[in-house]
């Protein structure tokens, strides 16, 4: 079913009018992520994407300046375009939309209330294409994720069909742990007893099909979606909704499309710019030079603009 998009219309604004205006609410996350911090104002939530950054599971010392705006405002793009697909979380990006203590600069363009959900604790990873770990792990046994693929494939070719190759939700500073099918379903089993497979079958499908839908109009757009991962949780009435963020430069891997050729790695409009600089200095202590931050956001930035067809809302 079809959701209305990504605005206020399907919540009452979150500064219902018994609040008393004349004393600003102060609210403090009561959740902080790598990137994020989730702030709840009763009714809903408010997710404020910061400009921290984060790589091999460690938040770097630097923050690149904009890079919370990206995020929040590409993932808001891919809340309306995929609405028709499956139900998302996303009520507004307008701060006015917000109790007053969010209507600052501070929060501004970096700010989404969401409705409330039973966050499903599975990381729902789709692959087109094969590179970074999978291709590690081709080149040792011919299999990613415990899938076999077919033989003679080079480094970031695309895969017959986008596989689906789900991992454990890991706390800060753990590692995620891939897993198989079979067991995200006893995972999902203890947690939503009787719903175990209903779940694993229908977050593996919503991500497969927000894939191909996405990629294929990425493509459109000059860019490649190589790989990503989604979240999923449940509403008030057990319904699967999408949750988190979508389709970032900072759960994907954004190629461009012109020049691409398999068998060597491809220049990027994500992270792993940073993620390739680490590798190469490992003695760097997770602390950038400001020409890398400055290349970075300008990389996040021109992905915006080419997948929305717009600037970025500074």
């Amino acid at each position: 079913m079809a959701e209305e998009p990504c605005a206020a219309s399907t919540l009452q604004r979150a500064s219902a009018a018994e609040e008393d205006l004349s004393i600003m609410e102060e609210f403090k996350p009561v959740k902080e992520g790598k990137v994020r911090e989730i702030y709840d104002i009763g009714n809903a939530l408010v997710m404020v994407a910061t400009d921290r950054i984060s790589a091999f599971d460690v938040i770097l010392k630097n923050k690149v300046t904009s890079k919370g705006k990206v995020l929040t405002q590409m993932s808001r793009f891919w809340f309306d375009y995929t609405k028709d697909v499956i139900p998302n979380h996303c009520v507004s990006t307008d701060v006015e939309d917000m109790p007053e203590f969010f209507r600052t600069d501070e929060f501004r363009g970096r700010s989404m209330l969401v409705k409330k959900l039973q966050m499903i604790p599975i990381e729902c990873i789709v692959r087109g294409y094969i590179t970074g770990s999978g291709w590690k792990s081709y080149q040792e046994n011919g299999t990613v994720c415990g899938i076999r693929l077919p033989e003679g494939l080079k480094e970031c070719a695309k895969l017959p069909e986008p596989i689906y190759t789900p991992s454990t939700k890991a706390e800060i500073g753990d590692h995620d742990e891939n897993i198989d099918f079979e067991t995200s379903i006893g995972v999902l089993e203890k947690k939503f007893p009787g719903r175990g497979r209903e779940l694993a079958s229908a977050i593996r499908d919503a991500t497969i099909a927000l894939y191909k839908k996405c990629a294929d109009y990425a493509l459109t757009r000059g860019i490649i979606i190589a790989d990503t991962k989604f979240e999923f949780g449940l509403d008030e009435n057990g319904r699967v909704v999408l949750g988190d963020e979508m389709l970032t430069p900072d759960s994907s891997r954004f190629w461009p499309a012109e020049g691409y050729s398999a068998g060597h790695s491809q220049p990027s409009f994500d992270k792993q710019f940073v993620r390739d600089y680490l590798k190469a200095h490992p003695d760097c202590d997770y602390d950038l030079p400001q020409e890398v931050i400055n290349k970075t956001i300008a990389k996040y930035k021109e992905a915006y603009r080419l997948l929305t067809g717009k600037e970025l809302e500074e």
